[in-house]
């Protein structure tokens, strides 16, 4: 994708099973295994969308990633850059099919993110409170794509996440976020195969995993169980209204 150019519409059926990487869990037994290997596997088994996440590399191991990992799999699901605006702009900047960035409740506002990036690219956000949800609902229209509420269980992969909602408190929040804002709502924080339909059930368009796939000996095989799972399940994901 060359600097301006239009990537597809933001579709929320892109969230259904989305991996967020972590570099030394991808590694595997071995040591042997790279956040490459391991998001191919994972888009071969199923995954919909990839979300690149690296809080120790250095920005210019960053963007290499981001470009190698674009070149491979961005033209089949969506990839978003965590946290770093500015590896997102210069790897787009380079033609690299990137398509968006999530970010935190400490990092850039929103409304920034979006100033940055232009109307067209995907912008995440994670919120997990109603003080939250309604600060969402406050931006203008266009500003967020979709949320991602958590942490649904304790992860050793995000130490610093709230406190653990459990499916029951996802589903109030979930309820609460698509109420007040309209959006579409990932669940993420030590979600497993086992979270899946009842995550579903309780109003998520979509699961977010870490540990389930990069950790697993054979991502694409872990990748496939939990497509499964989710096609298995019952949506009863209410349509986004505020979706773009």
């Amino acid at each position: 994708m060359t600097p301006g150019a239009t990537p597809a519409p933001f579709d929320p059926t892109a969230l259904t099973l989305y991996l967020v990487t972590d570099t030394a869990l991808s590694a595997g037994p071995s040591g042997s295994r790279s956040v490459l290997d391991v998001v191919t596997a994972a888009v071969d088994g199923g995954v919909t969308c990839v979300q690149l996440r690296e809080k120790d590399a250095s920005a210019r191991d960053f963007l290499a990633l981001v470009t190698a990992v674009a070149a491979r799999v961005g033209e089949r699901v969506p990839v978003l850059v965590n946290d770093r605006v500015d590896v997102y702009l210069a790897a787009r900047d380079t033609g690299a099919v990137v398509a968006g960035v999530h970010v935190g409740q400490d990092d850039l506002p929103a409304t920034a993110v979006r100033a940055l990036i232009g109307p067209d690219a995907i912008l995440g956000l994670s919120a997990s409170t109603t003080d939250e949800f309604h600060a969402v609902a406050a931006l203008p229209s266009g500003t967020v794509d979709y949320l991602g509420v958590g942490a649904v269980h304790a992860t050793p992969t995000k130490p610093d996440a709230p406190e653990p909602l459990g499916v029951d408190g996802f589903a109030r929040a979930a309820a609460t976020a698509r109420s007040t804002s309209g959006l579409p709502v990932v669940a993420i924080g030590g979600v497993t195969v086992a979270d899946a339909a009842p995550l579903r059930a309780a109003g998520a368009a979509g699961i977010a995993v870490v540990s389930a796939i990069c950790a697993a000996e054979d991502p694409a095989a872990a990748a496939r169980t939990l497509r499964t799972a989710l096609e298995n399940s019952a949506d009863t994901t209410p349509s986004p209204e505020g979706s773009r």
